[in-house]
């Protein structure tokens, strides 16, 4: 009966999902690992909003133009017009809960806006100003 308990306990952790605050946890130490320190809401939120010229088309873009400046709120794709759930973790519990979901949506999304991967200090300036939200 033991083993059935304990077997149940670690069935249940492991399909717990992992709260924000372990997941960005994580990520930020993954990211120092790779040089970045000090990360800074401050500067994500200045480039939240900068504009960055599309090399291709000559098109402005910047995060929020999807997103919406305010992340309790829901955004709309620029392309797709697709809703977009709100970034703020205390708008969406979903949000910065699944490691591999955030780093997915920074490859593409920095691709997208920037022209270019964010840097690991980027990365993580960006969840730390998000977790705070």
């Amino acid at each position: 009966m033991k083993t059935i308990a304990v077997a149940a306990a670690l069935l249940v952790w492991c399909v717990t999902p992992a709260s924000a605050n372990e997941v960005v946890a994580g990520l930020l130490k993954h990211y120092e690992k790779q040089g970045a320190s000090r990360f800074a809401a401050a500067s994500a939120e200045s480039m939240w909003t900068r504009p960055f010229t599309d090399a291709k088309s000559g098109d402005k873009r910047r995060c929020s133009q999807c997103h919406h400046e305010d992340l309790r709120r829901s955004g709309k794709h620029a392309v797709t017009g697709k809703v977009i759930e709100p970034l703020a973790p205390s708008a969406n519990p979903k949000r910065l809960t699944d490691p591999e979901h955030i780093e997915k949506w920074f490859l593409r999304n920095c691709k997208w806006t920037i022209g270019r991967e964010c840097t690991a200090q980027e990365k993580g300036d960006f969840l730390v100003m998000l977790r705070a939200k």
